[in-house]
């Protein structure tokens, strides 16, 4: 049975609130970075983590702002798209999980969701990203990542709503750029949050089946 923990996660001089999953057999974990004005309570991330979990892999659900940088974000809308800076915070939280005796053994995935898509992109193309063995993108903006893009050497997965008009030809224009292992899978009849009925349940198990191949 999974056993779930809540953690904090180092960040430089600040600290993250984190969701711990942790499965007798997983063998590896998946990092999500959350999109636009989102948390590590993000019910679309959760519900994907839970498949995951399902199927025996480690989550991690964080914070990518601290509650001051997220009281701030709400009304600027700045900080969800710093992606240096979401990079930053999920590198750091890659170092929490390599270093911590309960994940140092398991291999590590990164999951993206709009932005966080794009900071998930770059930490992974980033020297302390070189063992990340897999990117599974919902819904994300990796056009965001820009030059990180081409240096991204583990397989990457672009997942995207049917319905998800701009947002499909900035994913088809990323993975052109990316030179790694990659795919791009539309899922029908969804838009960008993918709130229609079985979306999301899709977009779940295509990223479990990328997961277990690759992590």
């Amino acid at each position: 049975m999974a056993a779930q923990t809540d953690v904090i996660i180092p960040a430089g001089s600040e600290q993250l609130k984190g969701i711990l999953t942790l499965s007798p057999n997983a063998k590896g974990i998946v990092l999500f970075a959350h999109g636009s004005g989102s948390s590590r309570l993000s019910p679309r991330n959760q519900f994907v983590a839970h498949f995951l979990q399902e199927s025996q892999t480690a989550t991690l659900l964080f914070d990518l702002l601290t509650e001051e940088e997220e009281k701030i974000d709400n009304v600027t809308r700045e900080l969800r798209f710093n992606i240096p800076l979401l990079r930053e915070r999920l590198i750091d939280a890659t170092h929490w999980v390599f270093s911590s005796p309960e994940t140092h053994h398991l291999t590590v995935g990164y999951f993206g969701a709009s932005t966080g898509a794009a900071a998930a992109l770059c930490a992974a193309s980033s020297e302390e990203g070189r063992e990340v063995r897999a990117v599974v993108s919902r819904g994300g903006r990796p056009d965001l990542a820009g030059s990180s893009l081409r240096r991204v050497q583990c397989p990457t997965l672009f997942i995207v709503g049917e319905k998800d008009y701009g947002v499909i030809e900035l994913n088809q224009q990323a993975l052109e750029l990316l030179s790694c292992k990659k795919k791009l899978e539309i899922v029908p009849e969804a838009t960008h949050l993918f709130e229609e009925s079985g979306t999301l349940e899709a977009a779940s198990r295509m990223a479990s089946i990328w997961f277990h191949e690759f992590l």
